[in-house]
């Protein structure tokens, strides 16, 4: 497996779903990790930290640039460092475009799109002083496939693909990769309160011939985070099971 041993790693929204799966994974590969999420993140610390790793929880609302470098301050001021960002935070108002309010517009593409700017740009002055980092955001399969009622949200993991490309062209030259996920069909709360023939339906459109995990989607964040993958840069990588090969 590859490790991160030694690493200071930031996952924002990390204290459930896919987050908290990637949160799992980089502990067990020996990251300092610190949850930024507006949720309350004391469970999922105690759970992960029962069994391996270094992890830490703080409240942080990502579109705010105040609240984040405040964030980014404390995690300097205890570790020294960042080495890699996760920008996994995300937001659903799903609505057909003729019913979606303004406000749902906003809020999805302020949280999903915006706060990247915000983020980023508190970190990177810093992984360009060490001359190494990864910044890894996530994207979706809608992103490519579209889905009826997601015009926001689609929209902003479309967005979340052209931030990466032009990113990775601005920091490549001081050590600093810039790479994205787009998971498929994984298990949250979200499905798990689907009926039971939806969600059979939507395994049926997956090659594999499961529903993904957030720990798949963990080990997907793990390689694009790790030291071998220094010349990966600018991808989408599609982690959803041949649901929609790219």
């Amino acid at each position: 497996m590859f490790r991160l041993d030694g690493q200071v790693a930031i996952i924002t929204g990390g204290a459930r779903g896919i987050g908290k799966g990637i949160c799992e994974v980089f502990c067990q590969a020996g990251a300092s990790v610190q949850i930024w999420d507006v949720l309350d993140g004391a469970d999922t610390v105690a759970e992960i930290a029962a069994s391996s790793g270094t992890i830490a929880y703080q409240k942080v609302d990502i579109t705010s640039r105040e609240a984040v470098q405040k964030a980014v301050d404390e995690v300097m001021e205890k570790h020294g460092k960042i080495d890699i960002l996760i920008n996994n935070a995300g937001v659903i108002r799903d609505r057909s475009i003729m019913k979606m309010s303004q406000e749902e517009w906003d809020m999805v593409v302020n949280v999903n799109i915006n706060s990247l700017f915000v983020t980023a740009k508190a970190v990177i002055p810093y992984m360009k002083e060490a001359g190494y980092g990864r910044i890894i955001s996530a994207s979706s399969i809608n992103a490519m496939a579209g889905a009826f009622g997601q015009t926001n949200y689609c929209a902003s993991k479309a967005a979340i693909q052209g931030f990466t490309r032009a990113l990775c062209k601005e920091v490549g030259r001081y050590g600093i990769t810039v790479n994205c996920v787009a998971p498929g069909f994984i298990k949250s709360a979200m499905t798990d309160s689907m009926p039971d023939e939806v969600i059979a339906a939507g395994i049926k459109m997956i090659p594999v011939g499961r529903i993904g995990t957030p720990v798949d989607m963990g080990y997907a964040y793990l390689f694009l985070a790790s030291k071998e993958a220094s010349f990966v840069n600018g991808i989408t990588l599609h982690s959803n099971g041949g649901a929609y090969p790219v």
